[in-house]
């Protein structure tokens, strides 16, 4: 059954790559991705450390998401900066020799 969601979200990225192109793609993928992953660390250790079993702290996930999703935003933030700045000279490259393509 894990195969079969990694092989679902792998056919769906695919698709979507395709979809957007790989700037919009990799920024969706990475708002998405950096918060989950920062709520999922958090937890682990918070429940390590409180509770000494990381499984309470994985259930106790809602009140901890709502603050770390928000928290991480500025991150996330930083991230779509890097991806736009290095597509920034592609799209100005492309506008010069092909023209403004809003004619």
């Amino acid at each position: 059954m894990t195969y079969f969601i990694l092989y679902f979200f792998g056919i769906a990225s695919i698709w979507w790559v395709y979809r957007v192109g790989w700037t919009e793609a990799l920024k969706t993928i990475l708002s998405v991705l950096i918060p989950s992953l920062l709520i999922i660390l958090f937890n682990v250790k918070a429940g390590r450390l409180i509770f000494k079993n990381p499984m309470v702290g994985i259930i106790s996930v809602l009140p901890t998401a709502i603050f770390i999703y928000r928290g991480s935003k500025p991150l996330v933030f930083e991230f779509n900066n890097v991806v736009i700045a290095r597509d920034l000279p592609r799209k100005k490259l492309s506008t010069l020799l092909y023209g403004s393509l809003s004619h």
